[in-house]
């Protein structure tokens, strides 16, 4: 079934064409994403098929009945309310009807309604008909889905009864996005729904979208979160859209294979031009070979030509080097702690760390834990509360720092670079730039004007200029687009130096670390390989826990066994018990299907003409039913006793 149809659409921002001719369908259960260079209007399309934003040409289709939900870029949620009220809200069409469906009851077992019949059986109709509503709709259920997404978001440890406004951007965040997931719109759209997240969140996100029982359509600069989820990959590029099957690694590889092959079609039909052309300068004025050369030459004008196939590979050009070598001990980190005061808790403690040369450690953790405070003190932005922390012989440090708060915002491109090494030539540091894509008269760009990928790569610009040997980066890949992350993935890889990094990015993880560090608050764990294996690892773990969770369960029940002289008399009437209360159990049982059955009779018969018109006989089996069903009631109280 389809959702959602764009043909032909077309997008100016004043006289600048943004985008033409775009082609996308939306099917259920679709999970589609949509990449493309920064800038190449991947948000704009989002805005247009949420009905954000209008468009200048063509059509978007979209059933009536069909719905859509939107979330943009850190969009936060603006409410007064709390937590709990604020979700709740999605649901509140399910709260009247739960209130419609009480007052209906107390209805039905008025005596005067029951005196016409009619009235009576519309009723009954009516309830039954709602009451199927409410359940399908899951009024049965919301609060428990609710309590879900906000454990999967990481609001577990929160108090929901607090008011929105006193959270953070981040997590006003993550809240929009699970009041976007609670609405279950036909058709959900999501503009980097990964910013703010760690890395248990984006799992459980992974594992909700998967489940999903609509569409989902994602722009992301997270790679392995896109081939997790999707499969259909629509890119963006010189205005137009191209559709790939499969995942974010599938399109990889097709839109190469794509490339190379309209290469090879462009590249022999340029060669057969080529040869027509010098046959025809050739004979085109001898008489014999004359009219073979016009012939050619006709055909040579009829000729279908094969464009030259745009490449957008216009990348970032850099490698790390280092000015010296560092002594093999490069880090070590002994009981190091931080506390922002003397009255404040510890943010961590207890840190123990050993770098070697070479070596390419991913530092993970919890939002919070104090990963970016720990990469400050080891820069001397920070002074570690207590520990030990010793920088290895000749050991250089290079920070890179997520904010970019060491861009001055007063300065251009060039002179940000140019002041620092300023007996370098003007020519040398605009190569530089250029290889950080900065050319021509973008060096001349104050950097307060810069996006936020543009002072990324100004900022890696930096760092590759210092040469040192030992690189600490926090969150790389933050504001870099997908060919950029990849570009920086290559530069890593060839780095000779020793790496310590903060990400979120599994992807770059997985390309770069040999090693992961887990930092909680209380200890560090090293894990030697990538983020594949240390997720592994964890499930492994987990897997083990539970296994030996059950065991200890096992075992204190044995132990709450009596251990005394009567313990035979005593197990002896725990099981005289336990058979009586089975006895109980299936009495209840039996004599609430015999009830039921009877229910089930006397709806029959209030159905039947000849009863519901005979007043006394309607009012008789009415009383009975409801006799009946408090006494269903009064029996599944004590049912669920016994069985708890």
């Amino acid at each position: 079934m389809i959702l959602m149809q764009l043909n032909q659409l077309t997008k100016r921002f004043g006289a600048e064409l943004i985008l033409s001719n775009i082609k996308l369908e939306v099917q259920m259960n679709d999970r589609i994403a949509i990449v493309g260079r920064n800038g190449a209007g991947k948000s704009t399309l989002l805005k247009m098929m949420a009905g954000e934003m209008s468009y200048d040409s063509g059509e978007i289709f979209k059933p009536k009945e069909t719905t859509v939900g939107y979330l943009a870029q850190n969009t936060g949620l603006k409410s007064d309310e709390t937590i709990w009220n604020e979700m709740e809200q999605v649901f509140s069409h399910l709260k009247g009807l739960e209130k419609e469906l009480r007052s209906m009851e107390t209805d039905m077992a008025d005596p005067a309604l029951m005196e016409d019949p009619e009235k009576y059986q519309q009723l009954l109709s009516e309830y039954d008909r709602k009451q199927e509503y409410f359940k399908t709709a899951g009024g049965y259920q919301y609060e428990a889905d609710i309590k879900s997404v906000l454990n999967g978001l990481n609001f577990k440890n929160f108090d929901w009864n607090i008011p929105i406004t006193s959270l953070s951007g981040g997590q006003k965040t993550r809240l929009a996005l699970g009041k976007l997931l609670l609405t279950k719109p036909d058709v959900l759209i999501l503009d980097e729904p990964t910013n703010h997240l760690d890395i248990d969140t984006l799992a459980w996100l992974e594992g909700y979208l998967q489940g999903y029982q609509g569409a989902v359509v994602i722009v992301s600069h997270d790679r392995y979160f896109l081939d997790k989820i999707v499969n259909t990959v629509y890119e963006v590029a010189f205005q137009q859209s191209k559709k790939y099957h499969g995942n974010y690694s599938d399109y990889l590889k097709k839109k190469e294979e794509d490339f190379e092959q309209e290469m090879k079609q462009f590249e022999k039909q340029q060669q057969e031009i080529k040869r027509m052309e010098d046959f025809i300068q050739k004979n085109i004025v001898r008489a014999t070979t004359s009219k073979r050369a016009q012939s050619r030459r006709k055909q040579l004008e009829k000729m279908e030509k094969v464009d030259k196939p745009k490449d957008d590979n216009k990348s970032a050009k850099f490698s790390f080097q280092t000015a010296k070598k560092s002594g093999n001990d490069v880090l070590k980190l002994r009981d190091l702690a931080f506390q922002y005061s003397e009255d404040s808790p510890y943010l961590f403690d207890g840190l123990n760390l050993d770098l070697s040369r070479g070596d390419s450690v991913a530092l993970v953790g919890p939002n919070g834990v104090g990963k970016t405070t720990l990469l400050k003190t080891l820069v001397g932005e920070l002074q570690e509360s207590k520990g030990t922390k010793m920088i290895g012989t000749n050991v250089q440090i290079g920070y890179y720092d997520q904010e970019q708060t060491k861009l001055n915002s007063k300065k251009t491109v060039l002179n940000e670079l140019w002041d620092d090494y300023p007996m370098k030539n003007e020519k040398d540091i605009r190569t530089v730039l250029g290889n950080f894509l900065f050319s021509g008269e973008d060096v001349l760009k104050p950097v307060s004007a810069l996006s936020g990928g543009e002072k990324a790569r100004l900022s890696l610009a930096k760092l590759m200029m210092q040469e040192a040997n030992f690189l600490i980066l926090d969150e790389p890949t933050n504001h870099l687009d997908l060919d950029s992350k990849e570009v920086l993935e290559a530069a890593l890889v060839d780095y000779p130096g020793t790496l310590l990094f903060v990400s979120h990015d599994r992807y770059f993880i997985n390309k770069i670390a040999t090693q992961v560090v887990e930092m909680l608050p209380e200890e560090t764990r090293m894990f030697l390989g990538d983020y594949d294996y240390y997720a592994q690892k964890k499930q492994e773990e987990y897997e083990l826990q539970q296994i030996e969770e059950a065991e200890r369960q096992a075992e204190q029940s044995v132990d709450k066994e009596p251990q005394a002289k009567n313990s035979f008399q005593q197990d002896k009437e725990a099981k005289r018990e336990e058979r009586k209360k089975n006895r109980r159990i299936a009495e209840i049982e039996a004599e609430i299907e015999e009830l039921e059955a009877q229910l089930e009779e006397n709806d029959e018969l209030l159905c039947d003409p000849e009863i519901y018109q005979d007043h006394e006989k309607s009012m008789e089996l009415t009383e009975s039913n409801e006799k009946n069903q408090r006494r269903i009631e009064t029996l599944m109280e004590e049912w669920e006793s016994l069985h708890e």
